[in-house]
């Protein structure tokens, strides 16, 4: 077989990688599909055998693309429409496989082109016009959503990321066979085009110790970005009442941008706990894992959202207990025997922080029934199956 992978993204970025491009066209490859992934100009080229990277112009006076939609995106997505016409004229593909809002044009041209179409769905658009705040106009939100609905029908194969994208593409297409729920669930390194081993390049630090970390303390670990609805309020606020209870812990929050950093330190500032918390901002992934492995406790305080966050996945991996706040983009895929669930406020994030760090046992048992737990619904062996069920149902 033979595919057209559409990647709207900067693909393969070291900060804001997406990961879930990476992985779904690996595995593919490796189920004997020969792949084309058309893609943004901006990244590195990865190794992936079978797959050849086709890049869209660099436009660099634009600066980097950001996360959600924006102008620039429609910009360069008038690009890689271009691109992907030429593509399908030059070659005949078995099924083209459109990430995100690639789906919008490559709905309209499977018809000219007579190919299988596969919709990979990492949210809904409509909600993401919303959320990042692109529009306020109802009458663009609801054309967005119409079309939604078409593409999500004329799709021959849908691929969602999480419970709650599977239950909104069911009650919009009820072909239930041709919906599978395949979750971001792995993360094995990545290796780029080129000499050496897989993270030596992309994901380079001076050394391998962790800088400005203090000794003989519990590490409280928070990665991930510093979005309003991460909960990093409510993570900062619950630091004094730990601290009465565990008087060695740290608070460590990898990630987010200097202006994010800068606004939640005042945060720290304002309730005296700056010295007993620190901030990276943004550090490339492995050095974030390396933050991650050191941590005591890992910790999930999101306060709104429905998409599960991909770092649960390599949270419940770890071997180290996970608090996280009980709404429904964690309950998904969290319980209360694999971590340890509270109220989305700053004295119920407490108490279970204090439970992790102060009853080890407790600590102990949860992570390794979340281990048990990862590896037989979300590790590579089951994605591997379940991405097989894909090609079957498109051949």
């Amino acid at each position: 077989m033979r595919a057209l992978v559409i990647a709207p993204q900067p693909f393969f970025s070291p900060r804001g990688t997406p990961f879930s491009v990476y992985y779904r066209t690996l595995v593919t490859s490796e189920l004997g599909v020969d792949v084309d992934l058309l893609t943004y100009g901006e990244g590195q080229d990865v190794d992936i055998s079978g797959v050849r990277i086709i890049r869209i112009p660099r436009f660099p006076l634009l600066g980097p693309v950001k996360i959600g939609p924006s102008y620039m995106k429609l910009f360069l997505d008038f690009f890689i429409i271009v691109w992907t016409i030429g593509l399908l004229l030059k070659h005949r593909y078995d099924f083209v496989h459109a990430h995100e809002e690639s789906i919008f044009f490559c709905r309209f041209l499977k018809p000219i082109f007579g190919f299988k179409l596969v919709y990979d769905m990492h949210s809904s658009l409509p909600q993401q016009l919303t959320n990042f705040k692109f529009t306020k106009s109802n009458f663009l939100i609801s054309i967005f959503k119409k079309l939604e609905d078409t593409c999500i029908k004329a799709s021959d194969v849908v691929i969602t990321i999480c419970p709650d994208l599977a239950e909104y593409v069911n009650k919009r297409d009820h072909r239930g066979e041709k919906h599978f729920l395949i979750e971001n669930s792995i993360f094995e390194p990545v290796k780029l085009c080129g000499d050496g081993p897989v993270d030596k390049r992309l994901f380079q630090h001076k050394n391998n110790r962790l800088p400005e970390l203090p000794d003989n303390k519990k590490l409280i670990v928070y990665a991930g970005t510093l979005e309003p609805y991460q909960g990093i309020d409510i993570l900062i606020r619950s630091l004094p009442m730990v601290l009465e209870n565990v008087k060695d812990a740290f608070l460590v929050i990898v990630g987010g941008s200097d202006e994010q950093v800068e606004r939640y330190k005042k945060v720290a500032n304002d309730i005296e706990m700056l010295n007993h918390t620190r901030f990276t901002g943004t550090v490339e992934q492995i050095e974030a894992k390396k933050y991650c492995a050191a941590a005591s406790v890992l910790v999930s305080p999101r306060s709104d959202g429905t998409n599960t966050p991909l770092k649960v996945y390599e949270q419940l991996a770890s071997g180290i207990p996970l608090v996280a706040t009980r709404i429904y983009s964690h309950t998904q895929v969290l319980n209360d025997e694999v971590s340890i669930l509270v109220t989305p406020q700053p004295q119920a994030l407490a108490e279970g922080l204090v439970q992790a760090l102060k009853h080890k046992e407790r600590g102990k048992l949860v992570a390794r029934n979340a281990r048990k737990y990862y590896d037989e619904k979300y590790s590579r062996p089951v994605y591997n199956q379940k991405m097989q069920s894909v090609l079957k149902a498109l051949s």
